[in-house]
């Protein structure tokens, strides 16, 4: 894997939540795969939830801070601004490695204070890269202000109306004082290199106090090997036989959280003739239990191929999330060859064309149904899964997303 122009004896440290678990976790492990194939040296630092990993690990904090930083996040609105011991152990972590570069990717989840971190960065001379995952660098408050329409981040929080969702504050908003705290501190940097994973996120951090910086968008890729079109459904687990009449309606989330719509599909179930099956993956058990009858639930699998047979199996994948910047499991069904539904909000639409799928506005079950309808009604089905599979091979393939990391961090290391 790129092994021509080694560049020996450098070391990366990437910062996240947490390390090979969860979407933005297996990021982080798959970059340092591969600065490791190019002769470097790669640390992974961690909140939370860890699987074994490639680079060498180091665990942030413990589980008595971070519920004494949820807790000063919940009563007060500030997020990011406990864990100050175990934020300085860390920093002293830093100083023992010694790192080239400092790469950045979820900073929040309770196991960090970014006043401490980002004054410490402030005294390197060396390059930090920002994975931005998310809005809540440049917010008051939120991770996804457009869930509510709200552009009072563009000049200053006050009065957010999303305080009671992540991260959660129950007594008072916080939100005008957190931003001119962000502002401050995330402003701070002479090298500071940031990256969104789509075109929708960088557009919008162009909008934010963020603007000044270098900024790139890479998109999240898929691993298209393991994610590609599947003949066999042996291994997975429906309740009944799929009659040939059937139309499978698939919707995949890591977590069923408010945003991604779970009760849009309780809705579409009542649109939709019993001709369409739908089936859903990733609820816990909570809400497996409110489901209707008539949908079926598969309860969260970390078996990528058995996912890549459950997107294969779908005649459509259905993602009726309120807010996306990326849409990693819109991706992975387009891999597949499933066509896709999606709201016209945030990057949603960026990952859909004409020939792959269908947009409908947002909100919108009645739309939403007549677009799968129309999906499940066209007779050219092996062109339509082709044009899928040519576009995720084309935009969003794993390897080509962290070839471009390694080509960033090449163009910026000394």
């Amino acid at each position: 894997m790129m092994s021509s122009g080694l560049i020996m004896n450098k070391r990366l440290l990437q910062v996240n939540i947490t390390a090979n678990w969860g979407s933005h976790g297996r990021i982080a492990e798959e970059i340092g795969k591969i600065v490791i194939s190019n002769g470097w040296e790669s640390y992974i630092a961690y909140g939370r939830n860890a699987n074994p990993s490639m680079s060498h690990l180091i665990k942030i904090g413990h589980m008595f801070d971070e519920i004494c930083h949820g807790a000063q996040s919940r009563l007060f609105d500030q997020h990011g601004l406990a864990s100050r011991h175990v934020t300085r152990a860390f920093i002293r972590e830093i100083e023992r490695i010694k790192p080239d570069i400092i790469h950045l990717h979820n900073i929040h989840g309770y196991y960090l204070n970014y006043p401490i971190l980002f004054d410490f960065l402030s005294s390197l001379s060396i390059p930090v890269v920002w994975t931005l995952h998310d809005c809540w660098p440049m917010t008051g408050h939120c991770a996804y202000p457009s869930s509510f329409a709200c552009d009072l981040w563009k000049d200053g929080c006050h009065d957010c109306p999303a305080r009671t969702e992540y991260p959660k504050s129950l007594l008072i908003d916080n939100s005008r004082k957190n931003y001119r705290l962000k502002k401050k501190y995330f402003c701070g940097l002479d090298s500071l290199h940031i990256v969104t994973v789509s075109k929708w996120l960088e557009n919008e951090v162009r909008a934010s106090f963020l603007k000044g910086y270098d900024i790139k968008c890479i998109y999240n890729g898929v691993d298209v090997d393991v994610f590609s079109p599947q003949k066999s459904t042996n291994n997975l687990r429906v309740k009944h036989h799929i009659c040939s009449n059937e139309k499978v309606v698939l919707g995949v989330a890591s977590v069923w959280e408010k945003r991604k719509g779970l009760e849009d599909f309780y809705q579409l179930r009542q649109i939709l003739s019993s001709d369409y099956r739908i089936i859903l993956i990733g609820l816990n058990k909570s809400q497996a239990r409110q489901v209707p009858e008539e949908i079926e639930v598969v309860m969260r699998t970390d078996n990528q191929a058995q996912l890549a047979a459950y997107y294969s199996m779908a005649d459509v994948f259905v993602n009726p999330s309120q807010a996306e910047t990326f849409g990693l499991t819109t991706a992975e069904a387009l891999a597949c060859g499933t066509p896709c539904v999606v709201y016209d909000t945030s990057a949603c639409p960026e990952l859909i064309s004409e020939e792959t799928g269908r947009v409908v506005p947002l909100n919108d079950i009645s739309a939403m149904a007549v677009a799968i309808r129309q999906i499940c009604e066209k007779t050219d089905r092996e062109s339509i899964r082709n044009a899928c599979r040519e576009r995720a091979v084309r935009l969003f393939n794993q390897s080509e997303s962290y070839k471009a990391y390694w080509e960033l961090y090449q163009s910026i290391v000394d």
